[in-house]
């Protein structure tokens, strides 16, 4: 019989690939999959408890809160803030960095950096969403208080980062910059169990995931890419599939397993795009490099983008380096 896994036991088995750990990283792991368990249990039962629908309040960009957006913040705060290993907390949702100021937590190594539920707009379809996460080892002095400047670092410096996927099953996938591996909750037993190991992008793809209903408003080198990828060519597998379900996480998770681009250029209207760079794009760009793919705002590598606000937006393209190195060739050639 196959020996199983658990989240829990793989990440105590890799803390041998950390020589000056302490065990802090791994237990603020273990409090991320905890508070999923939490978001898992409501997501599911959404149809039947008070947990669908609007908030009523706004958060830092403008967007409306849903029930489900400020249960999955609150959980994954409570859960930060509990387990003492956590210096200071950037969320997606709050304007401003929490500052956890204790005597515990001004002596701990990590800040986190979370989008609690990313896609949140599918919540009342049943559609997959999910939980984006990032962890940086802080710069500030330890003893004191943490500083915004300890998560405006650039990716490069990531120590950790994942998301988890609610969808048919709930999955969290993670690297520490040794792999990206996936696990799966077992609901029956409470328990994440390794599923998916050593996660690696197919060497070429053909699938291209973009809200084409903005394409009027993309610039002409992205419009030129989708028509690239429409064109007939048996030998480099065109034309490429379109899936686009409109939650980040379901988008990449499906095209790092099958092979394909996942593609949110800035507009006419908002050049930067709508992505944010801490929570959204350098996490996933840490997993993409780890999956032996790439990505890129387009002329620069995610990674080495060094953020100037922890709101800050970017276009972003990730997938297999062939297709990423394609649309940075539409971009420069424009």
């Amino acid at each position: 019989m196959k020996q199983l896994v658990t989240l829990t036991e793989f990440i105590i088995d890799r803390q041998g690939e950390f020589p000056t750990a302490s065990g802090d990283l791994s237990r603020i792991l273990n409090d991320i999959g905890i508070a999923a368990k939490f978001v898992h249990r409501e997501v599911n039962k959404a149809g039947l408890a008070d947990i669908l629908g609007l908030e009523g309040t706004d958060n830092i960009q403008g967007e409306q809160q849903k029930k489900l957006d400020v249960y999955a913040n609150n959980q994954f705060i409570s859960a930060l803030k509990a387990g003492g290993q956590c210096a200071a907390i950037a969320s997606e949702e709050n304007e401003e960095v929490i500052i956890l100021d204790n005597p515990i937590s001004n002596k701990a190594k990590y800040v986190v950096a979370i989008d609690p539920l990313d896609g949140s707009s599918n919540i009342e379809v049943n559609v997959s969403i999910g939980t984006i996460f990032s962890i940086y080892k802080r710069k500030s002095e330890f003893g004191k208080p943490a500083e915004e400047g300890d998560l405006l670092q650039p990716g490069i410096d990531l120590v950790a980062a994942g998301y988890v996927i609610y969808g048919s099953s709930t999955m969290l996938v993670y690297t520490t910059g040794h792999g990206v591996n996936g696990f799966t909750l077992d609901p029956s037993v409470g328990l994440f169990i390794l599923s998916h190991p050593d996660i690696r992008y197919p060497d070429h793809g053909n699938i291209y995931s973009v809200n084409e209903s903005n394409h009027i408003y993309f610039p002409e080198a992205v419009k030129a890419f989708i028509q690239f990828c429409h064109e007939d060519d048996p030998s480099t597998k065109r034309p490429y599939i379109t899936r686009y379900i409109g939650s980040m996480v379901a988008d990449i998770h499906r095209n790092m397993l099958l092979g394909g681009i996942f593609l949110y250029p800035g507009t006419i209207k908002k050049p930067q795009g709508k992505l944010r760079l801490l929570y959204e794009c350098k996490p996933m760009a840490f997993i993409a490099e780890q999956a032996g793919g790439k990505a890129s705002d387009g002329s620069r590598r995610i990674l080495e983008i060094h953020p100037d606000s922890v709101h800050q937006r970017s276009p972003f393209y990730m997938g297999p380096s062939a297709m990423v190195e394609k649309i940075e060739e539409f971009i420069r050639f424009f």
